[in-house]
């Protein structure tokens, strides 16, 4: 397990019901597969060893003796596969049966856990066979091993991943109000697993897959379900195999209903730590180490490298499904435009000043504020929009800036600053043929005054365009574009920014649409150098890089805190065939140098509306002495480079 990832395996067989020869011959075969497949945890449906549905032949010896005897030759298989495999049998003690998950390997039972609520009700029967299992664990004998462990509270642990720790629960174990994962996972397990026998009704599967993606959110786990399939289907009963391998909310993996077989997924177990580290409320009420009570297995499973393929989105912040994309958008947007109506409401603003570019960053940010001014219920006139071209404006940007304001609706404003910034030019003995910083700053700080003037003049805000991308590099000019009354782009990424004005083009009228379809097309670029030939000529990309690789060192930095080799792992897998590693690792050792070197920046921004999980406020999400020291993860980007 490099890095925290693990493979993990649900499996749901061809059952044959009471036939625990046949049965066990299919689990090992899977067995062997998901070890093939570099799985170290395989999860089995409830009572797979027998099927689910053998009723009143539970009370048979013969099928006792049958199952213990297929435990036992899939325990000894163990020798030789690497992992943990959990599978169904019914477990005969002290005049009880025991519906039970039994933990196999390194050759041996490494525990056994009854299931702890019993249904009966409805289409089921359970307490006419089964009885309740008990919390605490204590020693049994069971298919020619002794002491083996029986009891809920048993929490697998590996010895060489000590982020790792199983626990296990059976079907309706999950669906009462007090699961007993809720205390598996205050007691440090982070991987829970569930054998389960789950028929199909209507409606039922989307119940049980929000209620596996709910449990893995709360609980800050990672979830494995695996569910009988149509082959123990009989008399009035039918399943469909719904196997589910969740981790913190997301769907990592999901079988086709009604399919025998096998799927497979990587779970993280260090983001999840880190989710567990951060949310400080998790374990209010209990130990983050197990409790007395509980027994803890520690199991050889071999420390290996997993493969990532298909893990990680290249886009983190953009949801890759269509639908939930446009609706991540309204909500996003509808965010940005509310907490501005409530800002401009607060102060009595007479009207929202927008500086306009023509980029993407100014177009997101007045099309939010026409929204909030449709919410207020103020004509679009109330709105400002000055577009101040100076030594780099070329006609592209600066056309598509004056007909998206037109468009709209507003009052348009065209103020040039080239005669304002030649004067102060000569008042600070700067050469205009140098085009070093103070020729580009003295820009941005020029258009920042002017909007704040505007401002005061009009009884109005000066409304902010800056990115959460552009806050992470320090890619603005500090006390010039950096600063505004309210930003409302303040924690959108640039790459969402584009999905977000994709958004607004798609629903927008043709002539309004065909302008912020342009938009969509043009370089990003700060226009502060002159342009070549009528064409930009200052590409912010070709500078610091791309911001599709910033985003993501974002994500993962704020959202999960990893290392940055991690990240990189991470990056080589979701960029492959578009960036190879050297050019990955040179925009990553630029992403850390500026995002240490700028948090000055962050410390007085503005406020503006948090939309998403990663946000850079100093007076909420990330707080961060100004002059932290980089080395430790220079140190680690270091060694990556000379591994390369």
């Amino acid at each position: 397990m490099k890095d925290g990832f693990i493979r993990v395996s649900a499996v749901t067989p061809d059952v044959v019901v009471a036939d625990t020869e046949a049965n066990g011959r299919d689990i090992r075969n899977y067995m062997e597969e998901s070890a093939k497949s570099g799985s170290l945890i395989t999860v089995f449906p409830e009572l797979s060893v027998t099927g689910y549905t053998c009723g009143d032949l539970f009370f048979q010896e013969t099928l006792l003796s049958g199952a213990a005897t297929e435990v036992r030759r899939c325990a000894e298989v163990t020798k030789d596969l690497p992992g943990i495999f959990f599978i169904g049998a019914p477990i005969p003690y002290s005049g009880r049966i025991y519906n039970s998950a039994i933990a196999i390997a390194n050759g041996r039972i490494e525990g056994i856990v009854p299931k702890t609520f019993i249904p009966n009700y409805h289409e089921f029967y359970e307490r006419r066979q089964f009885a309740p299992g008990c919390r605490d664990p204590f020693p049994i004998d069971y298919a020619g091993f002794s002491d083996v462990p029986f009891g809920s509270n048993i929490i697998f642990k590996s010895r060489s991943m000590p982020d790792l720790s199983i626990a296990c629960e059976l079907c309706e174990d999950l669906w009462v109000p007090n699961p007993p994962s809720i205390r598996h996972a205050l007691n440090g397990a982070d991987v829970i697993v569930n054998l389960s026998a789950s028929n199909e009704i209507t409606g039922k599967a989307d119940y049980r897959r929000e209620l596996v993606k709910g449990q893995s959110a709360r609980l800050y786990c990672a979830y494995i379900y695996a569910s009988s399939g149509e082959t123990e289907s009989t008399s009035d009963l039918v399943f469909s195999g719904h196997d589910i391998i969740s981790q913190a909310g997301r769907i990592i993996s999901e079988k086709e209903l009604f399919k025998s077989g096998m799927i497979t997924g990587v779970i993280d177990t260090g983001a999840l730590m880190t989710d567990r580290r951060e949310t400080t409320t998790f374990g209010n009420d209990g130990a983050s180490v197990p409790a007395a009570g509980y027994v803890v297995r520690d199991i050889d499973l071999p420390c290996r490298i997993t493969s990532l393929d298909g893990m990680s989105d290249r886009v983190p912040f953009v949801p890759s499904d269509p639908s939930k994309r446009n609706t991540r958008c309204r909500e996003i947007t509808d965010i940005q435009a509310r907490g501005l109506m409530k800002r401009l409401l607060h102060t009595h603003a007479n009207t929202a000043v927008i500086g306009i570019s023509g980029g993407l960053d100014s177009t997101l940010a007045c099309l939010v504020t026409a929204r909030a001014m449709d919410l207020i219920g103020m004509d679009h006139l109330h709105i400002t929009a000055v577009t101040m071209p100076g030594f780099g404006t070329t006609d592209r940007t600066y056309n598509n800036a004056v007909n998206m304001v037109r468009s709209l609706g507003c009052t348009l404003k065209e103020i040039s600053i080239t005669a304002a910034v030649d004067q102060h030019f000569k008042d600070i003995d700067q050469d205009p043929s140098v085009h070093d910083v103070t020729y580009e700053n003295s820009q941005a700080r020029e258009r920042t005054q002017i909007l704040m003037d505007i401002a005061n003049k009009e009884g109005g805000l000066v409304i902010g365009t800056g990115d959460l991308s552009e806050l992470a590099l320090g890619w603005a000019t500090y006390n010039g574009d950096h600063m505004s009354m309210y930003g409302v782009n303040v924690s959108v990424p640039k790459t969402l920014v584009r999905y977000l004005v994709n958004y607004f083009a798609d629903k927008a009228p043709d002539d309004l649409a065909k302008v912020l379809y342009d938009v969509l097309d043009t370089p990003v670029s700060p226009e502060l150098l002159p342009p070549e030939n009528g064409t930009i000529s200052q590409k912010t990309e070709d500078l610091v890089g791309p911001y599709e690789l910033h985003d993501f060192f974002l994500y993962y930095l704020m959202r999960y805190g990893f290392m940055p080799h991690k990240i990189m792992r991470l990056a080589e897998n979701s960029f492959k065939g578009i960036y190879d590693r050297e050019t990955i690792l040179k925009w990553m050792k630029t992403f850390y140098r500026r995002f240490f070197a700028q948090q000055f920046k962050r410390n007085c921004l503005p406020d503006g509306p948090k939309v998403g999980t990663v946000a850079l406020s100093p007076r909420g999400d990330w707080r961060m002495p100004s002059d932290a020291s980089w080395n430790l993860f220079k140190a680690d980007l270091e060694t990556m480079i000379k591994e390369s």
